[in-house]
């Protein structure tokens, strides 16, 4: 299969989704609309019948990171940097996660991209986006039909392995493919570094880091180093647009729960009425909670990212550190922004 087909497709695919890139839903001229669109509707709109953090808004913004996404510029540059003119058209196993949507999507691509075959398990919090968008790509392009395989069971016929779970899964799946060939995540979360100096604009940016799929991704903002004397009230205000978060059940239980622990475990907590701040060196914090360290020196930050990289999936901040991102940047990744950092692209060619 020639690259330039895969690309086309990949280019169509990404025309398709950028109809569905907010809740209004504006259909354009996307190739199979008259058999596609209607039903892709129906799906975004019940998804959140299938995973109760699915909602509307949520899934329509990872459209739109996949519409943007999917477009040849990007899709071009990415792939310039590995040889595509040999297919290993290995089966390689992909076992996804499913914490926000479509976030495995990645790894069918890649794998499809390297000229490999796709074993698909996919997570049972996300069932229903990733199947029927294959679908409209093997429409698109039926050589694809060959390269693309859904299963429930067990792997039992494949060449290589990319496995996505928490820190306990991965020791699992370790075990099972320690053998093969194989790119194995575990748990990571986000940082974002302050300095007190931000304007107003990149402390609300920096809300859509924290608060973009509730929280649920390794890419969003878990934990932030700010100055040993920082005040938090213009953190606060920044942050403020995202109270109606509060009114959806789901994280307004979350909310209330974790603050009620912090409360009875008598730890000093700051609270806006939707979101809390405690202090912790922990890296991974519950739902509508925050972690903060506070630093006097700035090579005490350098020392903190050095020491916990393996736990870190992001660094946000005004641009002064070195591999850090903008605010408001981390659920709009690129497609060269491979997970935990590891290059899955040159794995998958080389295989």
């Amino acid at each position: 299969m020639l690259a330039e087909t895969k690309i086309n497709a990949f280019v169509t695919l990404g025309k398709f989704l950028r109809q569905f890139q907010n809740t209004d839903f504006e259909q354009n001229n996307a190739d199979f609309n008259d058999i596609f669109f209607d039903d892709f509707v129906q799906i975004l709109n019940d998804s959140k019948y299938h995973n109760g953090w699915f909602t509307l808004e949520q899934v329509t913004h990872a459209c739109k990171s996949w519409a943007d996404a999917l477009q040849e510029e990007n899709i071009r540059r990415w792939i310039s940097a590995y040889d595509l003119s040999r297919e290993p058209l290995k089966k390689v196993g992909l076992i996804l996660a499913g914490n926000i949507p479509m976030v495995g999507f990645h790894d069918v691509l890649s794998v499809l991209m390297s000229g490999n075959i796709a074993l698909i398990k996919l997570s049972s919090n996300d069932q229903k986006m990733i199947p029927f968008l294959l679908e409209y790509l093997k429409k698109i392009e039926p050589e694809f039909a060959d390269r693309i395989e859904i299963t429930k069971e067990q792997f039992t016929d494949f060449d290589a392995v990319i496995a996505t779970g928490s820190n306990n899964t991965a020791r699992y799946f370790d075990y099972y493919f320690g053998k093969y060939p194989n790119i194995i995540r575990q748990n990571r979360n986000s940082v974002a570094v302050l300095t007190g100096k931000e304007s107003a604009e990149e402390l609300t940016q920096l809300g859509e880091d924290i608060f973009r799929y509730y929280g649920l991704g390794c890419r969003n903002v878990s934990k932030l180093l700010v100055p040993k004397d920082y005040d938090f009230k213009d953190f606060f205000e920044a942050v403020f647009t995202y109270a109606d978060l509060i009114n959806y059940e789901k994280y307004a239980n979350n909310y209330d729960y974790n603050k009620a622990v912090f409360l009875m475990s008598e730890y000093k907590i700051l609270d806006n009425g939707f979101l809390t701040l405690r202090e912790s060196e922990a890296m991974v914090s519950p739902i509508s909670t925050i972690f903060y360290e506070r630093y006097e020196k700035e090579k005490e930050i350098f020392t903190t990212l050095e020491a916990r990289k393996n736990q870190i999936q992001c660094v946000v901040s005004s641009g002064w550190i070195d591999g850090s991102i903008p605010f408001g940047t981390t659920q709009s990744p690129q497609l060269w922004d491979y997970a935990d950092g590891v290059d899955t692209m040159n794995f998958l060619t080389k295989l």
